[in-house]
């Protein structure tokens, strides 16, 4: 029986922050097309290299590298949809893009769990991700879901079982993290199609779309590309993500690590757009630092005002924009470190109008997961989304009629407009709940309580039984030919 909570509460804001300048964004964007032109990307698909050469690019077959003339770029960039519509399994659950709205999502996708009854830290397994699309599924917070962590028990068609397994205990629009080659990314589509009738109702209302990587510096991933050019001929959105290290994978300075990621995510958006005009793709760059003294992955430094530059980036060439918050490298579920390096990221990141974002719950930099921290994690998110609502004014809440008839240095308890409004004027987070003697709990065992709460009580519809079926009888299609 499913629970009657199918509602999302995206960040729905007209206040908007500039990190950049326009004429920044044209500098930068002038950057990208000197590197695309005169340095070129790799990609070591043969696929690629010839819709590129068929085209016009400068086609290196020996070295791999391609050069895009300017032209050809922003030709193919004028292709590029800037609002759609990603499609859930519950049609009341769709995610329209527009202005003012950011919709969050859980991060992804981790490796270690540890695990809610025993506390033992260990591999992640299909059932864990089960579990979180559940606890995601609760949530208004998460507007769409994410493979949070891997299905390390499931071999080469994990990120299938990983889809099936959403599907089945959540009802928003899924997005894979893990699903890459052209063969397994045709029994996606298939599986998308199986869960919408047709290929025609996933282009209308696609049920999910694809993280496809790039390899930082300016190489983009065989497997990842091909399957993604596989699910954006079948009407499925893409994003292509590029997560350069400042001073390893990337220049040490801001501009020069977003010019050569702007480069990256460019190269293969116009490769989808080559093979598919119009083809549905996000823009997304999560860069990090180096440690001078380590070389170690920094993403939380004091200084990180670039953070959100990239979904102007992103804007600026007309794109839909996946922006990233609250990925602590902290390794404990809750922590001064684990609340003070994402605080303002909700914020921040919708403030900069990013129309999806991931990034919510996870702990040591996105690989460790503690299911209560997603409902920690809620409460920060949930901060942002209450500071962007409107404050009414009107004579009612002013109450000065109230103010006249309490007067100097009386008191409010005893007024009506006070019995009337004071339930709702205080909103508890998970650091205000109460105990029996009226005391604050601990917020992690509150987080534990309602993870254990939504796991006993809240049952996501599944699909339909001829639906399951059909997506079962592809699953044991796709480990016959790809686990042999």
């Amino acid at each position: 029986m499913a629970t009657e909570r199918h509602v999302i509460e995206p960040i729905t804001t007209s206040r908007q922050l500039r990190f950049l300048e326009e004429a920044q964004l044209d500098t930068l964007r002038e950057a990208t097309l000197d590197i695309l032109e005169n340095v070129g990307v790799r990609f070591d698909s043969e696929k690629a290299l010839v819709i590129f050469a068929e085209h016009g690019a400068n086609v290196d077959r020996s070295s791999q590298i391609v050069k895009l003339p300017r032209d050809l770029v922003l030709k193919a960039m004028a292709n590029v949809p800037r609002r759609f519509t990603l499609g859930a399994r519950d049609p009341d659950l769709d995610l329209p893009l527009k202005e003012g709205v950011t919709y969050f999502t859980n991060d992804g996708c981790g490796h270690n769990v540890v695990d809610f009854e025993t506390g033992e830290q260990r591999a992640s397994a299909l059932a864990d991700v089960a579990m979180m699309a559940r606890i995601n599924d609760y949530l208004p917070s998460m507007s769409f879901c994410w493979t949070m962590v891997s299905a390390q028990d499931c071999g080469a068609t994990a990120p299938l079982y990983e889809m099936d397994a959403a599907w089945k205990n959540n009802t928003k629009h899924y997005q894979s993290v893990t699903m890459m080659g052209e063969k397994l990314c045709r029994y996606g589509v298939e599986m998308a199609t199986a869960l919408r009738g047709s290929l025609e109702e996933v282009k209308r209302r696609p049920p999910m779309s694809l993280i496809c990587c790039t390899i930082a510096p300016l190489v983009q991933d065989k497997d990842a590309l091909e399957g993604a050019m596989v699910l954006a001929e079948a009407g499925i959105p893409v994003v292509i993500m590029s997560m350069p290290t400042m001073g390893t994978t990337a220049p040490a300075t801001f501009a020069g690590a977003l010019a050569l990621a702007d480069a990256e995510v460019i190269s293969g958006t116009v490769l989808m757009q080559l093979a598919t005009p119009g083809a549905r793709v996000f823009h997304c760059i999560l860069h990090a630092w180096a440690d001078p003294r380590t070389g170690g992955y920094v993403g939380y430094p004091l200084d990180a005002r670039t953070r959100f530059a990239p979904v102007e980036i992103a804007h600026h060439w007309g794109m839909p924009s996946l922006g990233g918050a609250c990925g602590t490298e902290s390794a404990e579920v809750a922590s001064w470190q684990a609340a003070a390096e994402v605080a303002t990221d909700p914020l921040l990141v919708s403030m900069a109008s990013a129309e999806i974002v991931t990034g919510l719950g996870l702990r040591a930099t996105y690989t460790l997961l503690y299911p209560e921290a997603i409902i920690l994690d809620s409460d920060l998110y949930n901060q942002a989304r209450y500071s962007h609502l409107d404050m009414e004014i009107s004579p009612e809440t002013l109450a000065v009629d109230v103010s006249a008839k309490v007067g100097a240095g009386g008191h409010f308890l005893g007024e009506k407009h006070t019995r009337k409004y004071m339930r709702d004027a205080l909103v508890r987070s998970n650091c205000q709940e109460l105990d029996a003697a009226g005391q604050y709990r601990d917020p992690v065992e509150v987080a534990r309580e309602k993870v254990r709460w939504i796991l006993e009580n809240h049952h996501p519809e599944p699909p339909a039984p001829e639906v399951q079926k059909e997506l079962d009888r592809i699953l044991a299609a796709a480990d016959k030919e790809l686990k042999g």
